[in-house]
């Protein structure tokens, strides 16, 4: 099992910021996706086809944490709460 650091890190984790727009335009980790947390259950199967880790965040990692929830209850397992974008920045150095 990677840690959460070595997920953020590996190029084939696809990590999702689930902020809204407005937060994401202000400040995001790059390369990540904009998916709200209000539009994740519609979006429950793209991430079920996923094979690689997924990663989300938000600002304190409450809604990250609801995301993950949510996926889970959609049968997506390989999707980890990251916490907020200051907790990703700091995994990322």
């Amino acid at each position: 099992m990677n840690t959460l650091k070595e997920l953020v890190k590996s190029p084939s984790t696809m990590v999702v910021d689930v902020r809204s727009p407005w937060e994401f335009e202000m400040e995001h980790i790059p390369g990540a996706k904009n998916i709200p947390l209000e539009e994740i259950i519609y979006k429950a199967e793209e991430f079920k086809s996923q094979k690689n880790p997924i990663v989300l965040y938000c600002r304190s990692g409450s809604r990250s944490g609801m995301a993950v929830s949510i996926l889970k209850q959609k049968g997506v397992a390989n999707v980890f709460n990251g916490g907020g974008l200051g907790d990703m920045q700091f995994l990322l150095n």
